[in-house]
């Protein structure tokens, strides 16, 4: 367990837009700060940061909360690790028990398989640097790269000893399940007999954004036909192969620096790179490039660089992820290295200057890249000019932005001289095949009939639920201003010279959360959510006792439902914010009320609210007792009606 002054210390220290930041590239926006949502496949920011309120709500799903509900839902931690995350980050000394290993098996199996692949890592690490094995084989190999001692520890690369059970062993001796071992891959269960998977192989550990150990890749020493050169964990809870990107924990934060990510396919690229000095760069790990892979980039640029070997052959193979890049609507730029070399041999070849100059140099477009490659295959033959032009058209019928495509249409037209039109209208061909496919697959949106459908039966509108609105709006002055003292302007009803009901103004000044308490207090009002009422009542017992109350302490101190609900109701001004009206010259007017004056207003309209259902109810009363109307309720409907007069009358003085 976490001591709660750990937990206490971690939340004054740890500050959301820095945390978030490491995951999803966020600029300023006003006060806050807005990014592409991370929970899902978008184009147009929809996620929004609050410093200043220390929360984080994502428009596009709903979700929000605090960060350390953040790491919860993205990186799937548990409370305790994520407290543990950002200790770590914040370089906090945390209190806490230590875990025996019954309390270990007793962890769910998610956060079994972590500790597994963790304990794996250390594991080979160790074998690296302290066993004969180790330096004598993979310690060599790392240098033989030329890899130095700082760049092998950066990167936790090991060692998996030639041996077929001693990892098992060990991991068993230590108390980790057998079963844990299994499902993680990293030990093979046959009958009744246990093999390590990564026998005899240099480790590289594949990390998440976040920096857990989700699997391993392992590459042999010996020449053994049988035996794959580069062996990956296979798929488990915590491992898909085609989420993740090898490096993105390193190069997290330089990717948003520098606006652009390159691209390469081993592990090696990616460390050779960093050690030169080119530390945005992340590899697909030797798999076929996919959309999540991309999406994971296009949280921290929209700028990707694809790095090729010097083979023509490998070259095209690669290709076919250009276009899974530009449908994500990203810009897409290529290099290709001298023949015979790699990302690999060319950075240890090179000085980061020469390195850095080579690749600003030899970056093309994708359109001048793929032309380049193409032509000169087709140059001689019209029939395989024309399949082409056709490539590089079907490449850009893929971006969705309309803009870039025209510019793109015409960049083709110019290398392949060949005229726009005819280009257009190879896209539009495109187009429509790539519709018709859709809707013979049911995949696209179109729907037969759909027009005279929707003409014949309107969609109903949504009623506005007046008094859930007005209670979030009590829930959310509580909030942001429930410990200010304000000067409030009461009505008391008193009877004038002619015997007629007024309101009569007295001012007196209190607290907000008092006045908002009394008031409803006084009309016996209840809430009728029952999450704002329990919020409510948990916010009125801590501003009744905390004289210093901050609204940051307060969201880190209730359960994660609470606090999303929370995050909710503060966040939801802020999604306007979003659409930067002030681009196209509007300028929204800012908010002129007065806290009191927007109490008051609140308070009136509830009322009004409660009194039009009182009159309802009785109305209702009347009409279901037709033969006996009660005096008395028609009595009752009339003060009612009375009273809503005039408190629209003071509504609309205020207004």
């Amino acid at each position: 367990m976490i001591s709660p002054a750990s937990i206490d210390l971690v939340f004054e220290t740890a500050r959301v837009e820095e945390v978030i930041g490491d995951f999803v590239q966020l600029k300023k926006a006003g006060s806050n700060f807005k990014g592409l949502s991370p929970f899902s496949d978008e184009r147009s920011p929809s996620f929004m940061v609050s410093p200043v309120k220390q929360i984080w709500k994502d428009f596009s799903t709903g979700k929000g909360g605090t960060v350390v509900s953040f790491l919860m839902e993205h990186e799937h931690f548990t409370y305790p690790e994520a407290i543990k995350y950002l200790a770590k980050k914040y370089n906090i000394e945390i209190e806490e028990t230590e875990q025996s290993n019954e309390q270990k098996e007793k962890a769910n199996e998610r956060e079994s398989l972590y500790l597994v692949s963790e304990f794996a890592s250390s594991y080979f690490q160790n074998i690296l640097h302290k066993t004969d094995q180790g330096k004598s084989i993979g310690l060599s190999y790392f240098k033989e790269r030329g890899f130095t001692e700082e760049t092998i520890k950066r990167f936790d690369l090991g060692y998996s000893l030639d041996e077929w059970q001693a990892f098992t062993d060990e991991a068993l001796k230590k108390g980790y399940n057998i079963d844990y071992l299994e499902k993680t891959g990293l030990t093979i269960v046959k009958d009744e007999k246990r093999f390590d998977r990564f026998k005899g192989r240099v480790m590289f550990p594949i990390k998440s954004m976040s920096g857990r150990v989700l699997g391993f890749g392992g590459r042999i020493l010996i020449n053994d036909k049988k035996a794959a050169k580069y062996l990956n964990s296979p798929e488990s809870d915590i491992y898909h192969k085609s989420n993740v990107l090898y490096g993105i924990y390193d190069a997290k934060q330089s990717i948003a620096k520098e606006d652009n990510c390159y691209l390469v396919e081993g592990y090696t690229d990616v460390i050779q790179f960093y050690q030169t000095g080119v530390t945005n760069v992340v590899s697909s790990s030797g798999t076929a490039l996919t959309s999540e892979q991309i999406r994971l980039i296009n949280r921290l640029t929209k700028n990707i660089t694809v790095l090729f070997d010097g083979d023509a052959a490998g070259m095209r193979a690669s290709l076919r992820g250009i276009d899974l890049i530009l449908e994500q609507g990203m810009n897409v730029k290529v290099c290709s290295f001298p023949e015979g070399e790699d990302p690999d041999s060319f950075a240890r070849q090179n000085t980061l200057e020469e390195l850095t100059e080579y690749l600003s140099q030899s970056s093309k477009d994708f359109i001048q890249f793929k032309a380049s490659i193409l032509f000169e295959e087709s140059k001689n033959d019209p029939i395989k000019k024309a399949e082409t032009v056709r490539d590089i058209v079907n490449s850009i019928s893929k971006i969705p932005d309309q803009i870039k495509k025209e510019i793109y249409i015409q960049e083709c037209a110019r290398i392949m001289d060949i005229s726009e039109d005819v280009l257009f209208s190879t896209l539009a061909q495109i187009a429509n095949k790539d519709a018709g496919d859709d809707k013979k697959s049911g995949r696209g949106d179109y729907k037969a009939f759909d027009v005279i459908k929707n003409q014949q039966q309107p969609a109903a509108v949504k009623k506005v639920d007046v008094q859930y609105l007005l209670e979030r709006k009590i829930i959310e002055i509580l909030l942001l201003y429930g410990s200010k003292s304000e000067e409030f302007e009461d009505l008391v009803l008193k009877e004038n010279d002619k015997g007629e009901l007024e309101l009569e103004p007295v001012i007196h000044t209190a607290r907000v959360f008092e006045k908002i308490y009394l008031d409803l207090q006084d009309d016996e009002m209840q809430f009728g959510n029952p999450q704002f009422k329990t919020i409510y009542y948990t916010l009125i017992e801590a501003l009744n006792q905390n004289e210093n109350f901050e609204l940051r302490s307060f969201i880190n101190s209730v359960d994660p439902d609470m606090g999303y609900e929370i995050s909710n109701i503060l966040m939801e001004d802020e999604r306007y914010s979003l659409d930067n009206w002030q681009r196209m010259d509007i300028f929204p007017k800012e908010k002129q009320h007065s806290v009191a004056q927007l109490v008051s207003e609140t308070i009136l309209n509830l009322r009004c609210f409660l009194i039009d259902q009182k009159v309802k109810e009785f109305q209702q009363e009347t009409l279901s007792n037709k033969a006996d109307v009660n005096r008395n309720v028609l009595e009752e409907v009339k003060d009612y009606s009375g009273l809503k007069m005039l408190l629209s009358r003071k509504l609309n003085r205020v207004l």
